[in-house]
């Protein structure tokens, strides 16, 4: 099986053949480096959960509060939150609902009902199911992980504001494009969506970096 990297520039190649507006984005942007940092799963969530509704300052200052308090030194991991108390997990920073979440993330992943490896083998949609019944974890955030943590390469998050202004921005001078347009345009990026995501994600906002 091609490595991750390989499968990009698969994908790469393939948008360029299917899309020219791609193509030249792609052409643009230079290659796709999805996929060269890779990330903890469990440490991935946890982030996602920390930064929502936060400045990433704000974000990086709570998480860095949280990872002091329970001793975590590269990674959040699940035995160190199963440990924390509620109070504590809130006097570092996090509001009430981010410190229960946290809790109870911490608390699947250590009794084996938050299984990674078992997550890896589900298609996108069941994973994503999964994901999103957890306390906190909404479906945005479970494409974003399965992109990220995970990298699957063939995802567009329709409710992503970045991606949309993307698709406005390319096809359509900046004016809304409509859902049913949108999905007609996104169809022919497939199996490598995600791979398209990365690059409308760099044609919106070309400054700040993807995502936590």
């Amino acid at each position: 099986m091609p490595s991750i990297r390989e499968q990009i520039r698969l994908g790469e190649q393939h948008l360029a053949a299917v899309d020219p507006v791609m193509a030249q984005v792609i052409v643009e942007h230079g290659p796709c480096t999805l996929g060269h940092k890779r990330r903890d799963p469990f440490h991935t969530l946890c982030s996602s959960i920390i930064s929502q509704q936060l400045s990433s300052r704000a974000a990086d200052t709570i998480q860095a509060r949280v990872m002091a308090g329970i001793g975590a030194l590269q990674h959040i991991q699940p035995a160190l939150l199963a440990r924390a108390t509620h109070e504590q997990l809130r006097g570092y920073g996090l509001s009430t609902a981010k410190a229960k979440w946290l809790k109870h993330l911490g608390d699947a992943a250590e009794a084996g009902q938050l299984d990674f490896k078992a997550m890896r083998k589900l298609d996108d949609e069941s994973a994503i199911e999964l994901l999103d019944a957890l306390p906190g974890i909404g479906r945005w955030t479970a494409e974003m992980f399965l992109m990220f943590a995970l990298l699957r390469l063939d995802l567009f998050a329709m409710d992503d504001v970045g991606l949309r202004r993307g698709v406005n921005m390319l096809y359509n001078q900046g004016k809304p494009v409509a859902d049913a347009r949108t999905l007609k345009i996104v169809k022919k990026w497939a199996p490598y969506r995600s791979i398209a995501s990365w690059y409308l994600w760099r044609v919106a906002d070309p400054v700040n970096e993807i995502w936590v």
